[in-house]
């Protein structure tokens, strides 16, 4: 079969690869629609943890065509989607209820084979089926929802409340849907007119850029989610926050990158941060949301490729108005 694979820092190439053969307990996929996340062009890049060669690809979906031994929760056609973090169960973390946190984790796509591929072998437990009228397309982002869900989880937003959301990528554009959805009156800060566009068909009652933003709301946003992962957006997250209010990161940044904050503000202001990594037990509600069309995916597919255009498009930097490319089977 065909696969995506890191070889090492800053060598992806698509190879033929042998098929994989499900071990006991797993399922074989094959994937239908895989997207390609900031993380996968970080890992390119040597910037977030992973051991290539590995096949990359953690946001994706498909059908079930083989099942391991001792395989009952799942049958042959079973539409699916992978929910790619694999916890030990067994460490502090885990026995808390944060997986997220384990201190063994295991991505599908970063740790081990992933859905850049024509077919994966992953854990069954991981394969969530598809709510009916789930079309695959949409459900290749059920994992970039499910980490944001975590994220509004942590923010605690309150019907009413301002949010600023920082970053029109696509973890920032469904920010954008749940915030609304959560009560909040909504602003997405962006320097994109394309991506303002979109915010504002999926329901921001504001798009701006960080400057614009800070003069809309000068005693600032109740809640701050800073979605894009860069240093500027990093550092100005707790200073767009209002008084006793809070900002919540989940943008991604490189390994090691830093940014310079002044603890004194937050004290005097009494401004929370927090930090959301992931998506512990949240990707079924994200299934759930996009099933019913709470939340839209479709806005958010800006680009559909073949598994042959994926280095050249994972190598590029993502241009003004692109959100989220599909490798599409």
């Amino acid at each position: 079969m065909r696969a995506g694979r890191l070889l090492s820092v800053g060598r992806f190439a698509v190879l033929d690869t042998p098929e994989p053969e499900p071990e006991p307990g797993e399922v074989l996929v094959r994937v239908a629609h895989a997207g390609i996340c900031g993380t996968d062009r970080h890992l390119l890049k040597g910037e977030f943890p992973c051991r290539p060669p590995v096949t990359l690809g953690h946001e994706f979906s498909g059908e079930v065509v083989a099942l391991g031994e001792g395989v009952s929760s799942h049958a042959i056609g079973d539409r699916v989607a992978c929910d790619p973090n694999i916890a030990c169960g067994g460490c502090a973390a885990c026995l808390m209820g944060r997986v997220n946190l384990c201190e063994r984790l295991v991505a599908v796509g970063v740790g081990r084979d992933g859905g850049f591929g024509e077919l994966c072998a992953f854990p069954a437990h991981r394969a969530l089926h598809l709510p009916a009228g789930l079309s695959l397309r949409d459900a290749a982002l059920a994992e970039p929802l499910a980490c944001c869900l975590h994220a509004i989880d942590i923010a605690a937003i309150q019907p009413g409340e301002r949010v600023l959301v920082l970053g029109g990528g696509v973890i920032g554009l469904l920010c954008v849907q749940l915030a609304r959805l959560a009560g909040g009156e909504v602003m997405l800060a962006t320097r994109s007119p394309h991506r303002r566009r979109i915010a504002e068909d999926l329901g921001a009652e504001t798009v701006a850029d960080a400057a614009e933003a800070r003069a809309a709301w000068p005693k600032g946003a109740d809640c701050v989610l800073e979605c894009a992962g860069v240093a500027e957006t990093a550092r100005e997250a707790p200073r767009l926050a209002a008084r006793g209010g809070r900002a919540v990161i989940l943008g991604v940044m490189p390994a090691g990158e830093t940014v310079s904050w002044e603890p004194f503000d937050w004290l005097f202001r009494e401004v929370s941060l927090r930090t959301a990594f992931l998506n512990p037990f949240t990707q079924g509600r994200a299934l759930a949301l996009l099933a019913s069309g709470a939340v839209r995916a479709g806005p958010l597919v800006t680009r559909e490729i073949g598994l042959d255009e994926l280095p050249a498009v994972l190598s590029e930097v993502p241009g003004p108005s692109e959100v989220k490319v599909l490798v599409t089977a």
